[in-house]
C-alpha cells in the first residue's frame, strides 16, 4: 500500500502555467472537482529517460479527486519488452485507475507510422507500432464531440430492405484506432513527443472551449500549446527543469497571442 502524502492545499492555482515539480505535488494543491479533462503520457518502463519512477496509485487517487464528475482522463501508455516478455505496464496502470474509482470508458489505440521495435527476419514477434489510449471517466462523460470523418462505403444508399428512413450519410464517427505520423523536430527536442494532432483530436472530443485541461507530464509543452490554440485553459506539471524550460520557450509565442482572456487564478 502506497502511503499518501497530505498537506494544506493552496488557496489558488495559477492557470496557464507549467509547475516545475512532481505532478503529485501539483495535484495535492488542487481543489476538489477542479479539472475538466486530463491528457497525458507517463514515462513507462525503460522507454523514456526520466528523473524518477512515477507513483501511479497516488496519481490515480488524486486525479479522481480533482477531475470533475463527467470529466475524462486520457492516459497514453505502452509496454516495453524485458527478458523476452512484454511488461504489461499499460494494463497494470489501467487497473490502478479502475481501483481508484474511474470507469474505463474506452480502450483506444494510437497507431504509429513507424515501429518502436522493428521486426527482424530471425525474430519471433511482429513489429510494435501502437500504444494504448485509455479513456477513463468519472461517471458518464459530460462531453463527447465525436469526430465524424470516416467515409461511408454505402453513402447515399437508402434501401437495406426499406429499414432506413434516411440515406446513409457521407461520413460517420471514426473508429477507436487512430493513426498519426510521429516526428522529432527541433521545436520539441523531446525523446517521446505527443503528435499534436492526437492531442487536438482528444481535446476536441472530450472538452469544450473554456474548459480546463491538465497534463501531469507536460514534457515539451504540446498539451499547453494545443489547449491554447483550441481556446482551453490549461495547467501542466513537469519534474524536469530542462523540459520545463523548453516547454515554456516553445509556448511563449502562443501566450503572447492569447485567443481568450486567461484568468490568473481559480
Amino acid at each position: 500500500m502506497v502511503e499518501r502524502r497530505v498537506f494544506k492545499r493552496k488557496e489558488k492555482m495559477e492557470l496557464n502555467k507549467i509547475y516545475n515539480e512532481n505532478c503529485i505535488d501539483t495535484l495535492m494543491n488542487m481543489p476538489d472537482s477542479f479539472i475538466d479533462m486530463v491528457i497525458t503520457s507517463p514515462p513507462y518502463d525503460n522507454l523514456r529517460d526520466y528523473e524518477s519512477v512515477i507513483d501511479v496509485p497516488t496519481i490515480a487517487h488524486e486525479l479522481f479527486r480533482v477531475v470533475k464528475p463527467g470529466g475524462v482522463v486520457v492516459w497514453v501508455v505502452g509496454d516495453s519488452v524485458v527478458n523476452g516478455s512484454e511488461t504489461a505496464t499499460s494494463f497494470k496502470q489501467a487497473l490502478e485507475f479502475i481501483d481508484n474509482g474511474f470507469r474505463l470508458h474506452d480502450t483506444m489505440i494510437y497507431e504509429k507510422n513507424s515501429p518502436a521495435y522493428p521486426a527482424r527476419s530471425n525474430g519471433n514477434r511482429y513489429s510494435q507500432i501502437f500504444e494504448y489510449m485509455f479513456v477513463f471517466s468519472i461517471n458518464e462523460p459530460k462531453t463527447s464531440n465525436l469526430i465524424i470523418d470516416k467515409q461511408n462505403k454505402w453513402a447515399g444508399f437508402k434501401d437495406f430492405s426499406n429499414k432506413l428512413k434516411n440515406p446513409v450519410p457521407d461520413f460517420s464517427p471514426r473508429n477507436n484506432i487512430w493513426k498519426y505520423v510521429t516526428s522529432f523536430n527541433d521545436e520539441t527536442e523531446h525523446p517521446a513527443p505527443f503528435p499534436e494532432k492526437l492531442v487536438a483530436d482528444h481535446i476536441n472530443t472530450w472538452s469544450n472551449e473554456g474548459d480546463l485541461i491538465y497534463d501531469c507530464f507536460m514534457g515539451s509543452g504540446t498539451t499547453a500549446k494545443i489547449s491554447h490554440e483550441l481556446n482551453r485553459k490549461w495547467i501542466g506539471s513537469e519534474i524536469s527543469k530542462g523540459y520545463c524550460d523548453l516547454a515554456m520557450k516553445r509556448i511563449q509565442p502562443y501566450l503572447s497571442q492569447e485567443k481568450i482572456p486567461f484568468p490568473k487564478s481559480a
